[in-house]
């Protein structure tokens, strides 16, 4: 164990919470892929603690900010930063922790009415205030109030562009740029409102407390097309038939989306291929042909 730097994760904890906090030895946690994550106690607390690379650090300053982003809405809830930093080679994110557990029919209701709460908390662009990651990669999020031209350059041509760099050239990449030729086609009568995100909505990233209320972690946060956020809840499964019916509900989808969530979540599936390697690679093909295919 880090001894010298868990004393200045638990040096910095005191001074943010303004309490003599006495740790007791960190225990780790099971999870995640891109960091390494602890539960850190005194006799009286918890906090979740997440550690990286040296490197590292801005994009646990983007998860924070992305966190209280999603905090201010005032819809959906997530574990409160309480601080981050950098030492001994290490960088780290202090998170309010959270016990959880299993979301009946109810909560998953409840959760399809939040999210789409926060789906109406919009702004004029799409984009963020600033780049964040998505897993561990660069999510770019320069303001644009053009979805088609944000979407293609900033999402799709990007993760295009980074697999080319990754050796994933040839047919991948020739496909590619007759898709991105189609997205005015794709998004002809689309213009959506840039509705606040999560970003990354997988089910690895959403709970319940211990009294049912949903909550969310991990976000990849920007202003963006809400269907994203919903085809990415479609691309590993893990949301109930209860949550779907409460968001339409609430904000009915609208026409299109069946094929559009195909092209959100090839972001997703490249952005794997970009992360963990070739095995996703058939997968991207295979949904870029089959969006060539309905666009003629």
């Amino acid at each position: 164990m880090n001894t010298m730097l868990w004393t200045h994760i638990a040096d910095h904890l005191r001074q943010a919470l303004g309490t003599s906090f006495v740790a007791r030895a960190p225990r780790a946690l099971g999870g995640g892929c891109i960091n390494t994550t602890y539960l850190l106690e005194s006799a009286t607390e918890g906090f979740f603690v997440k550690l990286n690379a040296a490197h590292s650090l801005d994009m646990f300053v983007a998860e924070a900010q992305g966190l209280a982003e999603i905090a201010a809405s005032k819809t959906l809830r997530t574990p409160t930063p309480i601080c981050y930093g950098a030492a001994n080679g290490r960088t780290y994110l202090v998170l309010e922790y959270i016990a959880m557990d299993a979301g009946q029919p109810a909560a998953q209701q409840v959760f399809g009415r939040q999210l789409a709460a926060m789906h109406r908390v919009t702004r004029d662009a799409h984009g963020w205030t600033r780049d964040n990651t998505i897993g561990a990669i660069p999510q770019h999020n320069t303001p644009n109030a053009d979805w088609l031209k944000f979407w293609g350059e900033q999402r799709l041509g990007f993760q295009l562009r980074l697999a080319a760099e990754n050796g994933h050239g040839g047919r991948l990449q020739k496909l590619g740029e007759r898709l991105q030729a189609q997205l005015p086609a794709l998004f002809a009568g689309h213009a959506p409102r840039a509705s606040l995100l999560h970003g990354d909505l997988w089910s690895g990233n959403y709970g319940f407390d211990t009294q049912g209320a949903p909550l969310v972690f991990d976000p990849a946060v920007y202003f963006g097309d809400r269907e994203t956020d919903l085809a990415m809840t479609e691309l590993f499964g893990g949301f109930s038939g209860h949550f779907y019916r409460a968001y339409e509900e609430a904000y009915p989808l609208p026409e299109g989306y069946a094929l559009r969530k195909t092209l959100y979540n090839l972001y997703h599936v490249l952005n794997h291929l970009n992360l963990f390697g070739g095995s996703y690679l058939a997968q991207a093909e295979q949904m870029i042909v089959r969006l060539l295919h309905e666009t003629g």
